[in-house]
């Protein structure tokens, strides 16, 4: 059965797609997670949602509009944050309430929603075409490249932003830069696991990784190993039992969090003892 995997386009488009985002999700999750912007990506996702409505409704390459879009609202949010125009939260708010807004009135427009639109919003494989891969793995280079170049500078801002800026790092464009790389790789996982499920992968292998206690460079890479085993076994599973491919990459995502934790808290009890 799991053999016969390869015999599918679909399934290893899938695995390719899957394997550059759930390895670029957990770099740019890990700063989200440290900067407490983890509701960051959920705001995104959302206007990543009527970015991937323009698409369909314009006949346009709904990824492409997702990035966009998801860009200029990440830009933006940023913006009202160093201006100070806007508490954060309230910021988030008002993008993720506002764009889920645009995106239910351009599907009243387009006569409801279709097919295509709900595979947007749960994720399936079945959706990723051979374009979406090249689309995915170029962004996805160029972005864990940039990540890795500003890597020393990304850390310093996420730990102490006000001490970055009076060492002279330029603190606003790395801001804006790392922001500008969150939303293009959240707009790139939406095909994989889908507009609702998308800040699950940036959010809970970083969470997971945490609970070991371990340095930032090894928790990082736990958080990818954790990422791209749940990713690859997600769409194993789903595809042996049907199942809905997001749903299992999250819940295995869960599983191994669940176990993690159930260790640590074991021991504990064990060192107490």
């Amino acid at each position: 059965m799991i053999t016969s995997l390869f015999h599918y386009g679909f399934i290893i488009r899938g695995f390719e797609a899957g394997i550059v985002i759930s390895a670029i999700a957990p770099m740019i999750g890990m700063f989200l997670v440290l900067r407490r912007y983890a509701l960051m990506a959920d705001t995104l996702s959302h206007v990543s949602f009527a970015g991937v409505a323009i698409g369909l409704l314009l006949g346009l390459n709904p990824l492409i509009t997702a990035i966009a879009a998801a860009i200029f609202a990440a830009v933006s949010l940023e913006r009202l944050r160093i201006k100070k125009l806007v508490y954060g939260d309230a910021a988030l708010s008002l993008f993720l309430s506002g764009s889920l807004a645009l995106a239910t009135v351009l599907i009243s427009v387009a006569n409801g929603f279709n097919a295509n639109l709900f595979t947007y919003l749960f994720g399936s494989i079945l959706t990723v075409r051979t374009e979406d891969v090249t689309i995915i793995a170029t962004l996805g280079i160029i972005t864990a490249t940039i990540l890795v170049l500003l890597y020393k500078e990304l850390v310093y801002v996420s730990f102490d932003e006000e001490a970055a800026q009076v060492s002279g790092l330029p603190t606003k464009a790395l801001n804006i830069v790392f922001i500008a790389l969150a939303a293009v790789t959240i707009a790139l996982a939406i095909p994989i696991v889908g507009i609702l499920l998308v800040s699950a992968l940036m959010v809970i292998p970083v969470v997971t990784a945490l609970q070991l206690k371990r340095s930032f460079k090894e928790t990082l890479i736990i958080a990818e190993v954790v990422s791209i085993v749940s990713t690859m076994a997600g769409i194993v599973i789903s595809f042996v039992f049907n199942l809905s491919p997001s749903g299992t990459i999250v819940l295995f995502m869960l599983a191994i969090f669940s176990l993690i934790v159930l260790f640590r808290q074991l021991q504990g009890s064990s060192k107490k003892q």
